[in-house]
């Protein structure tokens, strides 16, 4: 065999760029080792060398993502928590506070106290019946008059006028019948000898019997002038006060009644000797107020006076829009005390009943379906319908419908419903 020459020259190594040489894809290749290992490091000094993004550029770059992405991750966490609580607390706030109270128990008095308004006995407006000017009054607002007093004059120039020519129409009637009266009685005698006939007989009497109708005519035309004359003077029909003038001297007067649309009220009188009280009384005690009894009224205006009135009448039928009796109380009022048209509680005595729940006013709800009130179990609102005994004004008296322990909302609101989910309000809290 021959020895292999050591001595010859090495083959240069031939690089392609990316560090890789002839030696190490060249599978026939015997280099040593060591001139692959030198060659790689070349490579590697070579590429680092050239320009462009180092290995810490990457890494940074993918700590920087790493930190993003945790920042955005907890952004959405922290606001969908945050929708989350804002979800809780809406949905806490949308149920409304309440404020509630227990209904009061008490025992019926066996008085029953109810508002009622006074008016006059008689009230009356006063037209003129004739046509003119007001020529004078007598009598001003406040004052007191009696029956038959003169309370006003008018001057009636036209009406006068119509009476002088009725009664001078009336003349010539009368002196046109006592010529045909005459006449008759002629003929009549006539007759008897044959000197007339029968027909002009019978004329003449026929024509004095209207003559007769003629002056009865104008006599029933003299007495309706003479009627309207007397209205010139405007007297009181019965004893009372003046409450109102409407005219004064100089003022045109028409003629007729309040429904007239030309006719204009002089005076307005009112008897307030007496007075009568109309009274709305609960259909529950429409049986036990009764006619022939005695009611007191009292007035702010007279604290601890009483006024004492007998039961006269009543409508005998309930209204059917206030579930009510109309009563009426007739009260004396010989001093003018009692003023008509003042406001006054007038109290009844009633049978003691059993004992009654009280609510205050401003708990009871009015709608389509009757009276109700809003009370709180479980949370919830149950409308309860209740039915009503007696009304105090500021408290109601309530004959069924409650229990002593119910939970009752006091001011509720128009669109309550039942059913509604509610809170009730601590004592001593705030609104």
């Amino acid at each position: 065999m021959s020895q292999v020459d050591t001595t010859a020259p090495a083959r240069p190594i031939a690089s392609d760029g990316h560090g890789y040489n002839d030696a190490m894809t060249d599978p026939s290749s015997h280099a040593p080792v060591e001139h692959a290992a030198a060659s790689t490091h070349a490579a590697v000094a070579e590429a680092t060398a050239k320009p462009g993004f180092g290995p810490g550029f990457w890494i940074g770059l993918l700590i920087f993502g790493l930190v993003l992405a945790g920042v955005i991750v907890y952004g959405i966490h922290t606001r969908a928590a945050a929708d989350q609580d804002l979800k809780v607390e809406n949905k806490q706030e949308a149920v409304p506070e309440v404020k509630i109270v227990h209904p009061a128990g008490q025992a019926a008095s066996g008085s029953l106290a109810l508002p009622g308004n006074t008016q006059a006995f008689v009230d009356t407006p006063i037209f003129s019946r004739t046509n003119g000017y007001l020529k004078k009054w007598f009598f001003d607002i406040g004052a007191r008059v009696h029956k038959g007093q003169l309370m006003a004059t008018i001057e009636t120039p036209e009406l006068d006028q119509q009476l002088q020519v009725a009664q001078a129409d009336l003349k010539s009637a009368q002196a046109n019948l006592d010529l045909a009266n005459i006449t008759s009685t002629r003929y009549q005698n006539l007759l008897k000898s044959n000197s007339v006939s029968k027909q002009e007989t019978d004329q003449a009497m026929g024509d004095a019997a209207a003559k007769q109708a003629a002056v009865e005519a104008s006599m029933a035309n003299v007495r309706r002038l003479q009627q309207l004359q007397g209205f010139e003077n405007v007297y009181a029909p019965f004893d009372g006060v003046v409450t109102a003038r409407n005219t004064d001297i100089g003022d045109l007067i028409s003629g007729g009644s309040a429904n007239a649309s030309t006719a204009r009220q002089l005076f307005h009188l009112a008897s307030i000797n007496e007075l009568r009280v109309f009274v709305s009384v609960p259909e529950v005690y429409s049986t036990v107020v009764r006619d022939g009894g005695t009611a007191t009224l009292t007035l702010d205006e007279y604290p601890g006076q009483t006024f004492t009135g007998k039961i006269t009448r009543n409508s005998s039928a309930i209204d059917p829009a206030s579930r009510t009796l109309n009563v009426e109380v007739d009260v004396p009022n010989p001093n003018d005390k009692l003023l008509p048209g003042a406001y006054a509680m007038v109290h009844f005595k009633v049978p003691a009943g059993a004992s009654n729940m009280t609510l205050p006013s401003n708990t009871l709800i009015f709608r389509a379906q009757g009276m109700q009130v809003a009370v709180v179990r479980d949370g919830k609102v149950h409308l309860e319908p209740v039915k009503i005994s007696q009304d105090h004004g500021a408290t109601v008296d309530i004959a069924s419908g409650l229990n002593p322990n119910d939970s009752v909302i006091e001011d509720p609101s128009d669109s309550i419903t039942n059913g509604q989910q509610v809170k009730i309000k601590a004592a001593g809290a705030g609104l």
